[in-house]
């Protein structure tokens, strides 16, 4: 009966949803192959490789007792060829990858791996796929740095177990633990199971105390623990334990998390390794949720506008603490975290709920299935709904720029032009409100410029633009006033480097970043990237804008590569919408900008320098500050929110 859920139609399901949604034919196709023994060798012993192959030719009775061997886990005459060809589809995308041929991809395999381990099958797992693929990847390009990710419900413990002595893979596993009472139920699944050796800080275990996790208690792991430590790892490959039994729906995992937010993980994971990111496929057990998400993922790797996020942004009690245990644990063997408040906490919201489960009469199995039917369709009605909602047309261009100063050829991506607005119709337009900077005309030239692209991003026909502007901070003061008339009541405004105008918003939000990002005008590449990570995108989620406005002005020692990480970072925010202003002599930066701005892979972050005290402390006085209002914070130093 275990095996109820591990059935054929999760690929079959999730294929033909990324057919309806016309994913299928925008992707390169990857033909799968069957790993080789020599390649299974790279992670498994001989003996376990043997008894797999034994299992082709066992009558029904002799495959339930060499089963029973193992935990959860069922041969079939089909398992081991099905499981090489696992295998081989996850190696057939690391080449593919690798070599060039697709920038990213997925590999919709069954049956998963990542609880095998070196000489055990366990989990439905017989082979561990992302296992044997970093190995691969390792042997076969000569990679140094490599990011597992495993966004799975359950710990990943065979690949855990296979690299824990190893500092060239760093393994991160978010799972459901409750205090070790959830399967496996292991004391190594723990956040305190940081590696052994000198693979010391390079396992990284984030355990779910408590079921019913959402999309911000993701975010909030990602903001807090796993991007700070992925861009100082600065990996050259990252591959993904994609497991979607984390999302909602799911009978394992019993977790909150809407598809869209794995198109927001995804994202953030396209920023490293040069865009390098092998997806592949885990376990996800609810047919309708993992389809759902599956899209979510592979939509996001074509580089489709990522969806809105939804829910509450603000992570629960249970998910700081785990955070921070995390964070504490870590602390010696991260730069990053050289000068945080870190301290252990006692996981107190949830242990009185363990001693209530354990007192309680459980469930009959009739009962249970019964629930779980009702609850299955429930979920699927609301997915139906919720995914109309939140998906949106994707506009026909995705940047666009004019070409006033005549810069644009200089631009190395296809980005389309569009036509200046006339004179008369800015005049019109700002008069009321910014009357002085009607008499200029170079003002007014560069206004029309900025206007004309503004309002393609306010229409919904591009997705975002480039403005260039000898007065860059005049012109993001007009869009933001013009945005607001025309409707996008939140509109998220970022100041890099010294601006003559603050905007008049009357909310107060672009006042508080733009002192922030005064603050650190004198920081280098390090400080910042800390600074977008610990204070910029938690405060941008829970604001959720609907436009972003950023301006870079003159006097600022941030480098290109800060500044175009900025933007691909908050490229997932109001489904791509964003304004640059930038100042018309700074070719380069255009440049890279607009790199960022239409997708294309960013530059590895290389090597990680961290930032000084004193700039680290001007960003926890800024978290203990805000962090009531924007709850994402509350994820990094005191947890006054919750007192």
């Amino acid at each position: 009966p275990i095996c109820d859920i591990e059935v054929p139609e999760r690929l079959s399901s999730s294929y033909e949803q990324l057919k309806c949604y016309h994913l299928v034919e925008r992707c390169v196709h990857v033909p799968a192959r069957e790993g080789s023994e020599e390649e299974i060798l790279l992670v498994h012993s001989s003996e376990h490789l043997e008894v797999a192959k034994s299992t082709q030719t066992m009558s029904e009775e002799e495959l339930k007792r060499v089963s029973e061997n193992y935990d959860a886990f069922f041969f079939h005459p089909n398992t081991y060829r099905c499981a090489r060809l696992a295998v081989g589809a996850a190696l057939q995308l690391v080449d593919a990858v690798m070599s060039g041929k697709v920038r990213n991809g997925m590999a919709l395999v069954r049956p998963p791996g990542h609880h095998s381990q070196r000489n055990a099958a366990n989990g439905f797992c017989l082979f561990n796929n992302v296992a044997i693929a970093a190995e691969y990847a390792k042997l076969k390009y000569g990679l140094q740095r490599i990011l597992i990710v495993d966004w799975d419900v359950h710990h990943g413990q065979g690949t855990q177990y296979i690299f824990e002595e190893d500092p060239s893979v760093l393994y991160f596993s978010w799972h459901r633990y409750e205090h070790q009472e959830f399967w496996p139920s292991l004391k190594e699944s723990d956040y305190d199971a940081i590696g052994l050796g000198k693979g010391k800080g390079f396992n990284i275990n984030l355990p779910w105390n408590k079921v019913g996790m959402e999309n911000s208690d993701y975010l909030a792991a990602f903001f807090h623990v796993l991007l700070p430590m992925a861009f100082e790892f600065d990996p050259e490959l990252v591959i993904v334990s994609s497991g979607y039994d984390s999302g909602i729906g799911d009978p394992e995992g019993q977790m909150n998390a809407t598809p869209e937010v794995f198109a927001h993980l995804t994202h953030f994971l396209m920023q490293l390794a040069s865009g390098k990111l092998c997806i592949i496929l885990e376990g996800g057990y609810h047919l309708k949720s993992l389809a759902e998400s599956v899209c979510m993922t592979v939509k996001t790797l074509l580089g489709d506008p990522v969806p809105q996020i939804t829910g509450e942004m603000a992570p629960c009690l249970s998910a700081v603490e785990s955070i921070q245990n995390v964070r504490a644990a870590h602390k010696p063997y991260w730069k990053w975290l050289t000068y945080e408040d870190t301290s252990f906490l006692q996981s107190v919201s949830t242990k009185p709920h363990l001693l209530k489960k354990a007192n309680s009469n459980p469930s009959t199995e009739h009962e249970s299935k019964i629930t779980n039917n009702n609850e299955t369709v429930k979920v699927e009605r609301f997915l139906e709904l919720h995914m109309k909602n939140i998906l949106s047309p994707v506009p026909p261009i995705k940047t666009s720029t004019t070409d006033s100063s005549g810069s644009a050829h200089f631009l190395p991506v296809p980005v389309h032009l569009v036509k200046e607005m006339d004179k008369i119709e800015v005049k019109a337009l700002v008069s009321d409100f910014y009357a002085d900077l009607v008499k200029d005309d170079k003002t007014l030239l560069s206004l029309g410029s900025m206007l004309a692209v503004l309002d393609k991003i306010l229409k919904k026909e591009i997705c975002n633009g480039i403005a260039m502007s000898p007065t860059s901070a005049i012109s993001a003061a007009v869009a933001l006033r013009h945005s607001v008339h025309f409707g996008f009541q939140r509109v998220l405004c970022i100041f890099v480097g010294d601006m003559q105008i603050i905007p008049n918003t009357e909310d107060g939000f672009t006042f508080v970043l733009n002192n922030f990002l005064l603050l650190l005008k004198d920081a280098e590449e390090n400080d910042f990237c800390s600074a977008i990570l610990g204070f910029i995108l938690p405060v941008a989620y829970s604001y959720q804008p609907n436009l972003i406005v950023i301006a870079v002005g003159p006097n600022r020692n941030l480098g290109i590569s800060g500044i175009s990480l900025l933007f691909a970072l908050l490229r997932g925010l109001a489904e791509s919408r964003i304004l640059a202003v930038i100042q018309d002599t700074e070719t380069n930066l255009i440049q890279s900008v607009a790199k960022a701005l239409v997708g294309a892979s960013p530059p590895a972050f290389g090597v990680f320098v961290p930032p000084t005290q004193e700039k680290v402390n001007k960003i926890k006085t800024l978290r203990d500050q805000f962090q009531q209002e924007w709850k994402m914070l509350q994820c990094s130093g005191k947890l006054s929110g919750f007192i």
